[in-house]
């Protein structure tokens, strides 16, 4: 593939990402083809540290657990814990065990030290409380919700009483059954007690909001917004749930869609807060429908979060989609010089930032071959989506962490 692509290509850094868009975004996205490797948090950790210092952005927020990234953000803002109780229960996914992970909060941590609240780096999860082998128990988001508001509302304007939802609940073990995952018959979550709680979870959530003058003043901005996270992700479990008990040929679909949807809201609900960047798989970021093949089942395709944030943020939402030359240690070698990543892989960089439109414009009907991984953890990124990215992060060749 004879192209010239040097205009295209720049040094990777935060200026050169930037210089790519119309404006500073609210939400810069930064996906990934693979999980686990710790060369691309390296290179995640490097931007956002440019961005803090050169862009004024605040926040960060990965792919992991949203409740149990409190944890994280408390550390990093306050303090509040031991890094190595952080990263031990701070993360899902198995994501606090990353050195990179490790590292990040490090720094943002000695970073805030001393600065004024306003001033500091904070931390969310972007994802649901959602893992492979299961879907968490609304317990705790449900009755974190409903304390917040029992401390500062009349009790009369309450839909129920904590021994209600309590009861109501059950044990939590219901609810995280493995087995549910595959088999719909296992989940809990068409049952009458669960039909209830979507009810008062509903009414909880419409108090939460029409009482939002009186608690923010009563409480706090932060305050609040955690009742928000805890309140969307309540509600976004008992649908996940609820989901997990269907047996139509639209489950899996429906589930995938589920859980970017409770993403997006939980990124959208960040954006509010600032500038940020976001960091997960390229396939949650993208603005084109996301698919995945499961066991036996036709080809499953969503909406990522990415595609939903940017139907309503447009020009605030950028994606930076990274692509990969080598990952020699899962049998990934080096790329068909036919497709993006054996084009790029001819440059002499190591890691650059490409201009994806331009790149796309370059090639003109010169369509690149899709690449296809040896390595089912590991998905290369869709020459079809060049046009639809604000820019294209290659890394020549990831070492094992």
């Amino acid at each position: 593939m004879a192209t010239d692509i040097s205009d295209t290509t720049h040094a990777f850094e935060a200026a050169a990402a930037m210089k790519l868009l119309p404006a500073p975004p609210r939400l810069l996205a930064l996906g990934e083809p693979t999980h686990g490797e710790d060369t691309l948090l390296d290179l995640r950790n490097e931007l956002f540290r440019q961005l803090v210092e050169q862009e004024g952005y605040r926040t960060i927020a990965i792919e992991s657990d949203c409740v149990m990234g409190l944890v994280v953000d408390d550390y990093v803002t306050s303090g509040t814990g031991t890094l190595d109780e952080v990263m031990e229960h701070g993360f899902s996914h198995g994501w606090g065990a990353s050195a990179a992970n490790r590292e990040l909060v490090r720094w943002m941590r000695a970073h805030n030290d001393g600065l004024p609240t306003s001033e500091r780096l904070r931390f969310a999860g972007a994802d649901g409380p959602l893992e492979i082998t299961h879907a968490a128990s609304p317990r705790q988001t449900l009755t974190a919700l409903h304390g917040y508001l029992a401390a500062h509302l009349d009790v009369e304007l309450l839909p129920c009483t904590a021994e209600t939802l309590d009861r109501l609940l059950g044990t939590d073990d219901r609810w995280t059954h493995p087995a549910a995952m595959t088999d719909p018959s296992q989940s809990v979550g068409r049952s009458a007690e669960a039909s209830r709680l979507r009810l008062l979870a509903d009414d909880l959530v419409a108090l939460l909001d029409a009482q939002t003058p009186h608690l923010i003043t009563a409480t706090s901005r932060d305050d609040w917004d955690r009742a928000r996270l805890y309140a969307r992700t309540a509600v976004g479990l008992l649908r996940y749930h609820y989901g997990m008990a269907d047996t139509s040929p639209a489950r899996m679909t429906r589930l995938l869609g589920l859980r970017d949807q409770m993403m997006a809201d939980n990124l959208l609900a960040v954006a509010e807060r600032g500038p940020a960047l976001v960091h997960a798989h390229n396939s949650h970021l993208q603005r084109e429908k996301s698919t995945m093949r499961m066991w036996d089942q036709p080809l499953l395709e969503w909406w990522s979060a990415g595609a939903i944030v940017s139907a309503h943020l447009g020009e605030e939402y950028a994606f930076l989609a990274t692509a990969l030359g080598t990952i020699r240690h899962q049998g990934v070698d080096a790329p068909s010089p036919d497709t993006v990543e054996g084009l790029l892989y001819a440059l002499p960089e190591d890691r650059c930032v490409i201009d994806a439109p331009r790149l796309a414009t370059a090639l003109g009907d010169t369509r690149p071959a899709p690449r296809v991984s040896p390595w089912f953890g590991y998905a290369p990124f869709d020459p079809a989506h060049l046009a639809g990215s604000d820019g294209l992060v290659f890394v020549k060749d990831v070492p094992q962490s």
